[in-house]
Formats: C-alpha cells, structure tokens, sequence
C-alpha cells in the first residue's frame, strides 16, 4: 500500500517567499525528476513561519531508492543542500509518514 510523506518545515523570519520560490522553481522540479511524487505544497495562512509539502512513496523500497537517487545526487549536495540553512530552522522539522483510511480519496 502506499504511504504518504508530510513535512512540516519552520521556515526563517521574512524568508518564506524566498523558500516558496526555491520549493518551486529548483526542489520540486530537481526530485520530480528523479521519480519523486509531490503531491501538494503548502504555506501557512496566516503564520509566515510555516511551509508543508505532500510526498507518496508506492512502497518503502522505492522510498529509499528515491531518497539516494536525489539526497546522495551531487547536485544535491553542491547546489541546493547548502543553502538550505538559510531558509529553515531544520531542528524544528517534522516530517510524519501517514497511510491513507479506508474511505479516503487519496488511495
């Protein structure tokens, strides 16, 4: 059965639409590449500090072959990991793994 991914991220005082812009135009784009499934990426309504973003994974297999194919990439490690600091408080991260109900739509 497949099982979700939800991140919760803390992201730095007046960073968030510098994050939003990195998320979308160079993260999504670089693990969807890889064979990542984003599902839904999400900004706090009224809290600045808030970034949350949806990722499925069909097996736990495919999970840890997708987590090497992108987080062990070079381009990982050079371009986008180092600058991820400056964005977030990665000490306040939760990331939860969530499987679907038996009614729900997101199967």
């Amino acid at each position: 059965m497949a099982f979700y991914e939800l991140r919760q991220y803390k992201v730095r005082p007046g960073k968030l639409a510098e994050w939003i812009r990195v998320m979308e135009e160079e993260v999504i784009p670089f693990q969807v590449s890889k064979g990542m499934v984003i599902c839904g990426s999400f900004k706090g309504e009224s809290d600045e500090s808030v970034y949350v973003w949806l990722r499925r994974f069909e097996s736990e297999a495919e999970r840890e072959a997708l987590y090497k194919a992108v987080y062990e990439s070079d381009h990982w490690k050079e371009k986008i990991a180092p600058r991820i600091p400056d964005y977030l408080d990665r000490s306040a991260a939760v990331i939860t793994r969530i499987v679907p109900t038996p009614k729900s739509t997101v199967q």
